[in-house]
């Protein structure tokens, strides 16, 4: 993954820091009241040969990753769906392979978004809708990224394509123009709206684009996608910052999570993954399953790079 990728030389230099909840955030998750949220973590992909010996057994077959991926993770940021128009018969043979709590989370396909950028778009809209149906009760939220050159001017064909879609359907929006954090009129106006029209937000957090970490919910629902710089000693401080800033949410009623791991080499998602996971469970008193490691490498890879500086842990504050 390339977006928001900057020098490895920089990164220490970048303020990570999360930003203060907007107030419209708090008082969404304030109204929600929910006890305790359900929370789904996991990946971008399941086809990555690189993990076999690490969370895949050795010799496992190509046809049996996303089985295997099911067994760690709980949900996944289908960006497959977004490359090549999904069909019912496959959509269907990948639900037969997970459990019935798992969540397919599909992006729009790129004939929509990016090609069409959103306008007369009914007919692959429909298509895109029939070839997701097969993931049945495993259809997690959909997730809808406009054309990075789609700015504030686009905002009515935004608000009417998604006045086309099913009001059941449970769809995340990221942007990724600039031209909507560096207007606050703009921020206002569309993040307004999605409130308005019960869409969430995806909130995502990368090293060179700070702006896109806007920490605005629309919903009592978050959808975070970290991208992370390979085990990085920040990864790890960053993730602390989520834990804290994830306890104060679940403190204050948010009823969803769906927390997606990136690297620009998805490699070692997994290790931070299991990071993340033992950090919100130590913390929030969650009970979100870690992805195990192939015994006779999980010292190995268990383990941030020995060059690594110590990390700072969250504090036990709320």
């Amino acid at each position: 993954m390339e977006f928001g990728k900057v020098d490895p030389a920089m990164l220490d230099t970048i303020d990570f820091t999360l930003p203060a909840d907007p107030t419209e955030t708090l008082a969404i998750l304030q109204a929600t009241n929910h006890a305790r949220p359900e929370i789904f973590v996991g990946c971008a992909k399941w086809g990555r040969k690189d993990w076999i010996g690490k969370i895949y057994p050795p010799g496992t077959k190509e046809s049996d990753f996303l089985e295997h991926y099911a067994r760690h993770f709980n949900c996944i940021e289908m960006n497959a769906t977004f490359y090549g128009m999904p069909t019912v018969r496959q959509t269907n043979s990948w639900r037969e392979k997970v459990g019935p709590d798992f969540k397919f989370c599909p992006k729009f396909t790129e004939e929509i978004t990016h090609i069409k950028r959103l306008k007369d778009v009914q007919e692959l809209t429909d298509r895109f809708l029939e070839g997701i149906a097969g993931f049945q009760n495993n259809l997690g939220p959909i997730f809808l990224m406009p054309h990075p050159n789609m700015g504030p001017e686009t905002q009515d064909v935004l608000a009417a394509f998604l006045e086309t879609l099913p009001r059941n359907l449970d769809v995340f929006v990221e942007f990724r123009n600039p031209g909507w954090f560096s207007d606050a009129q703009a921020f206002g106006s569309v993040f307004d709206m999605l409130a308005q029209n019960h869409r969430g937000t995806v909130i995502s957090d990368a090293s060179g684009r700070r702006d896109c970490v806007h920490m605005r919910l629309t919903t009592p629902e978050a959808f975070i996608r970290f991208v992370g710089n390979g085990l990085h000693p920040t990864d790890y401080t960053r993730i602390d910052e989520w834990v804290l800033r994830i306890k104060q949410w679940t403190g204050y009623g948010i009823r969803k999570i769906y927390f997606f791991m990136h690297q620009h080499d998805e490699l070692h998602s997994p290790e931070l993954i299991k990071y993340f996971i033992a950090e919100l469970n130590r913390h929030c008193g969650t009970q979100v399953r870690e992805p195990a490691f192939i015994p006779q490498q999980s010292t190995l890879f268990d383990l941030p790079p020995a060059s690594a500086p110590a990390r700072r842990r969250p504090s036990r504050r709320s």
